[in-house]
């Protein structure tokens, strides 16, 4: 993995790839750095080493050998709703989803298992109706980014696995997201209608690609409150759901979400609250036995309270 730095003011490189790199933990690049597989310029990098405009950062990930199972955590988690089928929990910012190459434990799918007591379902969808099991990614029919707080359902049997994840794919659910963004969009409200891929440089990111060389990506946004000091909040409701979809559809406006490392310099930015200002805030599912119709809210997180108090929201 190669990183070209650009546009930045001198940063110690374990501060900066932790900022940047959101799929591995700090203790994780910290450990990288000790053991030479973090290049500065050609030359092994030190964790308090400054990288600056046009330095070249280098990583190589040694290969894990995958373990046969998720370790069971006693890690404190929000629970929504639970029952023998599902359980919707209010994710924390910061928490990864499972584990990964850099985030061995620490996840919420290890909280899951201590609190499930590992009765979650082992398949992970691939193509279509195809499943798979998968030890690493117990109960998950859907991710949201590190940073990313609220909303998330997971499945404790194959067969709600089966059928959320049908829902997802048919867009038959409803996923509405918080976002506090930099200035304000041109119109109050829109959709926004473009494909997303792979940054043909920066393989970190994600963005607008010409149709045809990337996935249709759908969201709709509504200004709620737009504040004295150039930010506003923005409700967005996702019908498809790409990687960075909300984050990119910002930038594609012109109106990055606060506090993004990746799609942002957080640091020029009017207000420095600390962490990335996207929260998934709503979720409607039908339940996968009784087929009710089922609606979660994560409770707003206090970073959010200057604008969401403004605009009327509890």
């Amino acid at each position: 993995m190669n990183i070209q730095v650009e546009d930045i003011e001198a940063q110690r490189i374990d501060q900066f790839l932790t900022a940047r790199l959101t799929e591995l933990s700090r203790s994780k690049i910290q450990s990288l750095l000790k053991s030479g597989h973090i290049l500065l310029n050609g030359q092994p990098a030190k964790a308090k080493q400054s990288v600056a405009h046009g330095d070249q950062i280098s990583i190589e990930l040694p290969d894990e050998k995958p373990s046969e199972g998720v370790l069971a955590q006693d890690i404190p988690l929000t629970v929504l709703y639970e029952d023998d089928d599902i359980i919707v929990i209010d994710k924390a910012p910061g928490m990864v989803v499972h584990p990964a190459a850099g985030n061995d434990d620490g996840t919420l799918v290890n909280a899951l298992m201590h609190h499930c007591q590992g009765k979650l379902s082992g398949l992970s969808q691939k193509n279509g109706d195809e499943y798979e099991i998968n030890p690493q990614r117990p109960g998950i029919v859907h991710r949201l980014d590190k940073d990313t707080s609220g909303c998330m359902v997971a499945a404790k049997t194959d067969e709600a696995h089966r059928h959320l994840s049908a829902q997802f794919a048919s867009r038959s659910n409803e996923k509405r997201y918080l976002a506090v963004v930099q200035s304000q969009p041109n119109k109050s409200e829109d959709t926004i209608f473009t494909h997303i891929g792979r940054h043909p440089v920066n393989r970190m990111k994600m963005t607008v690609v010409n149709p045809g060389s990337g996935k249709t990506a759908i969201t709709d946004y509504r200004v709620l409150h737009s504040a004295e000091n150039g930010t506003s909040l923005v409700l967005c409701d996702l019908h498809t759901g790409r990687t960075h979809q909300i984050r990119v559809h910002m930038v594609h406006l012109g109106t990055p979400i606060l506090g993004d490392p990746i799609y942002a310099k957080p640091a020029r930015q009017p207000e420095q609250p600390g962490r990335l200002m996207l929260h998934a805030w709503q979720l409607v599912i039908d339940h996968p036995r009784s087929g009710e119709r089922l609606a979660f809210q994560a409770q707003i997180p206090k970073e959010y309270l200057p604008w969401t108090t403004a605009a009327g929201l509890e």
